[in-house]
């Protein structure tokens, strides 16, 4: 939420609270009023509405009253400004969506947490709901907090990404991945350290804009660390010398609906039937069409194209080729 508003807000109500009771207390010390001739005197008194008295003043009553203009009228117009400048705003309701946003984001599990919402975290972002990810945008200016309202459906959290209670607010000890987007090196090393201190296992991803920043960010947890400007000039030279491979794995990554596309397989969720199999065993492509062409190992290296006779651990992962009926019908026969 939008702490500048609220704060606003809060000194507002205080600083009519306090006149109010001021006000009372001295309606009812110097004249004798019951307590809600005392409020009704008070309130007409700084609002200078212009209504009599409730009841002839003394002259101790009219130097508190005189008192009471002089001093509380400006506090009175600030208050009902700031309350009124809050609902108009939209401040009232943003600050029922964000309680509701928050719910939503307590019951959430096995979700992905973007740190920043510039032009890597809203791709990022997008990416995700492509592919049905469940994701949380933790952002700290006001301006895009309201741009990602304005988007529905979406949760995000409103603060300081470095901020542990933020990450938090975010679900971290129950999200599955961290991707940390911000413009400074030096708030992403801060995340990362934050997130991999909270959480030993969680999957951070975390961009960078220098080569130096690389091993210090891995040093401090990061799983993978994304250098924007030197994957986009690698990949500028790749479609200038094998502009047809990366055509087709572009294709691969964002294909239609009803084309094959690559998948990751956790061996660890395999059912019994399938655990401890060799490639060969497996029978993914006789099942329902699947192809493997690849697997990562416990230590992080990829074999490509794994032989037949190799033998798979639940560590590995299984990076598979299919269209998605062949994938749905993959993952009936394969997983509990």
């Amino acid at each position: 939420m939008n702490n500048d508003r609220f704060s606003s807000l809060a000194i507002s109500i205080a600083m009519l609270f306090t006149i109010m009771v001021i006000g009372a207390v001295g309606y009812v010390t110097i004249e004798g009023y019951s307590l809600l001739d005392a409020v009704f005197m008070t309130i007409i008194t700084v609002s200078t509405v212009g209504f009599s008295e409730v009841k002839p003043l003394s002259a101790a009553g009219e130097l508190f009253t005189i008192f009471m203009i002089i001093f509380s009228f400006g506090a009175f117009a600030y208050a009902v400004t700031s309350i009124t400048r809050f609902i108009v705003d939209g401040g009232f309701r943003n600050y029922f969506i964000n309680k509701r946003t928050a719910r939503k984001i307590k019951r959430l599990s096995n979700h992905v947490i973007i740190c920043g919402y510039g032009r890597n975290g809203s791709e990022a972002a997008r990416a995700l709901q492509k592919k049905g990810e469940k994701f949380v945008i933790v952002e700290e200016k006001p301006e895009v907090v309201d741009e990602i309202r304005a988007w529905r459906k979406v949760l995000y959290v409103e603060g300081d990404s470095t901020d542990d209670d933020v990450l938090k607010l975010a679900g971290i000890e129950k999200a599955k991945a961290l991707i940390s987007t911000l413009p400074s090196d030096a708030d992403n090393l801060l995340v990362v350290l934050s997130a991999r201190t909270m959480m030993k296992d969680l999957q951070i991803i975390s961009r960078a804009s220098y080569k130096w920043s690389d091993v210090k960010l891995r040093k401090a947890g990061a799983t993978n660390v994304i250098m924007p400007d030197l994957v986009g000039g690698r990949r500028m030279a790749k479609l200038v010398a094998q502009p047809d491979i990366i055509a087709f794995l572009n294709y691969m990554m964002h294909k239609q609906k009803g084309e094959a596309r690559l998948v990751e397989l956790r061996c660890t969720e395999f059912s019994t039937p399938f655990q401890k199999k060799t490639v060969g065993e497996l029978k993914f492509s006789r099942i329902s069409g699947v192809n493997v062409i690849g697997l990562k190992t416990a230590y992080g290296k990829y074999v490509f194209n794994p032989e037949p006779e190799l033998q798979l651990l639940p560590e590995h992962r299984l990076i598979v080729m299919g269209t998605d009926a062949q994938l749905a019908k993959l993952k009936a026969a394969v997983f509990e």
